[in-house]
């Protein structure tokens, strides 16, 4: 199928699609927090303060539009900018984000860095908003996280003649079948990319089937798996004002603590019954629940009541109320890797009740030892490494998640020994970070 073919079938169908998902997206915005404002720059409508912005952004050394969809990709994105304001001193970075709480997290960083990076939210992929963005960016570059391909976007630019890179480029199972089911309408699209960056050697052919040019597809590792520009001292600070809090509801650090990362429904109450069963033979047992969305936290204090746990929210530390309480419920976002430096053992979410699971690097780089669920599909090549190694703990269900916490708390040696092998595995992709942006700032070949 020809590129104009592909685009205008795609185009014919995505006002509906935005039909459909507007709804659900509006409901999902409030519940996040993002604000009507918000749409316009969702149309590529720009105020004079964020035009003034942009236009004050340094440009010689390139401008680098980095599109992250969500917290996790905007984490990847974070790690990428940091190493490439450091590298290239005359360059400016636009970070895009599509939720509100990717957006909080990508403004918070672009308060850091003022004059070199600005945080906005992304356009929908309607060709005249594209369009719009892109005069109103003035990107020499398009860098898109992990997955987020969108045709009329990648199509723009190209014909803007501005290069576009997928960096950290991963397919899900689920998404690998999907695009081969629509191959004749994907392939036109993919093989506008220009560079293709993957964290695994077996990506390469899986792109290249995509309709990649596997002249520009380059392994790189992981971003997100990487330890350099991870350093843990930096999170010292907040780990420390945590530990005071829970001081506060008179936690002493001898207590063990479990943690459920990333948590999706159903789960937090099931990990809770299963910390319930623990405390007849670890009294002192705490637990932190760090759900996946925020905006469930009043959902699952409920939940957590209703089986006799009466749980303490984040927010409400230091506040007084709460001292007593053996749980915190953590509503608020962009804190998790600082939670977990405070855990004994971390549970990952997303892999017992639902499919996909959470990404455990973290929690691995924080030397902890991981418990998941049979379900953790999305990350499966490190998944095979980790449990290959001993470096994690795999479990078929919540059945088994009480007997695996236990013996990883009754066994401190066992515990540091699982931890230390997760974290070793961690190194197979050191350097991505460089790597990734080694690549970005080098010229790239258009045909």
């Amino acid at each position: 199928m020809s590129r104009a073919l592909s685009l205008t079938i795609y185009n014919l169908c995505l006002p509906f699609g935005l039909l459909a998902m507007a709804p659900g997206a509006l409901v999902k915005m409030r519940r996040r927090g993002g604000k009507w404002g918000d749409f316009a720059q969702r149309f590529g409508c720009y105020d004079d303060a964020t035009r003034a912005a942009l236009r004050a952004l340094p440009v010689e050394g390139g401008r680098l539009w980095i599109h992250a969809v969500s917290v996790g990709e905007v984490e990847i994105a974070k790690k990428i900018i940091a190493r490439l304001l450091a590298s290239c001193a005359g360059c400016g970075v636009v970070i895009t984000t599509t939720t509100p709480t990717g957006g909080a997290l990508a403004r918070d960083f672009a308060e850091k860095h003022p004059g070199r990076v600005v945080a906005l939210y992304s356009p929908v992929d309607l060709p005249f908003v594209v369009r719009r963005a892109l005069e109103a960016i003035a990107p020499t570059r398009l860098v898109l996280v992990e997955a987020e391909v969108w045709p009329n976007l990648v199509h723009v630019a190209s014909r803007r003649s501005v290069p576009v890179s997928l960096v950290n480029a991963r397919l899900s199972p689920k998404s690998e079948r999907r695009y081969r089911a629509f191959g004749s309408l994907a392939r036109p699209v993919f093989a506008m990319l220009d560079q293709v960056l993957v964290q695994e050697a077996g990506d390469v052919a899986r792109w290249a089937a995509l309709g990649v040019d596997g002249a520009r597809i380059r392994r790189t590792g992981s971003v997100k798996f990487d330890p350099d520009g991870a350093d843990t001292r930096a999170d010292e600070p907040r780990v420390a004002a945590f530990r005071a809090l829970l001081a506060g509801m008179g936690w002493t650090g001898r207590a063990p603590v479990m943690l459920a990362a990333s948590t999706h429904a159903g789960e937090e109450v099931e990990v809770a019954k299963v910390f319930l069963r623990m405390k007849t033979g670890l009294s002192d047992l705490k637990l932190i629940v760090v759900p996946r969305h925020v905006e469930r936290s009043v959902e699952v204090v409920s939940e957590l009541r209703a089986i006799g746990i009466e749980p303490v929210l984040r927010s409400a530390l230091g506040g007084g109320p709460g001292r007593g309480s053996d749980c915190v419920i953590v509503d608020t976002t962009g804190e998790l890797r600082a939670w977990q430096h405070l855990a004994s053992v971390v549970v990952i979410g997303k892999s017992f009740l639902a499919r996909g699971g959470q990404n455990p690097a973290e929690a691995l780089m924080a030397s902890k030892p991981v418990v998941f669920g049979p379900h953790m599909e999305n990350f499966q090549a490190l998944v095979t490494l980790l449990l290959g190694e001993g470096g994690a703990v795999g479990v078929e269900g919540i059945s088994g998640l009480q007997a695996a916490c236990e013996r990883l708390l009754k066994d401190e040696a066992l515990a540091a020994k699982i931890a230390a092998d997760g974290k070793a595995v961690l190194t197979r992709h050191e350097g991505a970070t460089r790597m990734t942006v080694e690549s970005l700032v080098a010229p790239v070949g258009r045909d």
